[in-house]
């Protein structure tokens, strides 16, 4: 994948085919490798969410009114940022495959 101008990987933004034999060659368990990719992207989305909320909070008054609502446009462009972000289920899959996520099992550390 290219890289854009932030140099991060392109992600694709919609539904990738992948095939299942690239996702375990890490762990040797497609179940451990799926689990891993999806604690990454719940930990994205939250990273995400907590950035959206705090940029949308500086437009937060305790006296809004309806009018104010629809006429915010900056409000409205920080939201449609963050929805044109890829997927973090995307984003994690990529990360995974590029050896970019550590992760560890302590069960196998124990033997």
């Amino acid at each position: 994948m290219s890289a854009n101008a932030n140099n991060k990987p392109a992600v694709a933004s919609s539904t990738v085919t992948r095939d299942l034999r690239e996702l375990d060659v890490e762990t040797g368990n497609i179940y451990e490798s799926i689990v891993i990719m999806s604690k990454r992207a719940n930990q994205l989305s939250n990273n995400i969410k907590e950035e959206l909320h705090q940029k949308l909070s500086e437009f937060a008054s305790s006296n809004d009114n309806l009018e104010e609502i629809f006429e915010n446009r900056e409000q409205i462009e920080i939201s449609k940022y963050y929805e044109r972000l890829p997927k973090p289920s995307l984003v994690a899959v990529q990360e995974f495959l590029d050896g970019k996520v550590y992760y560890r099992n302590p069960a196998k550390e124990q033997q």
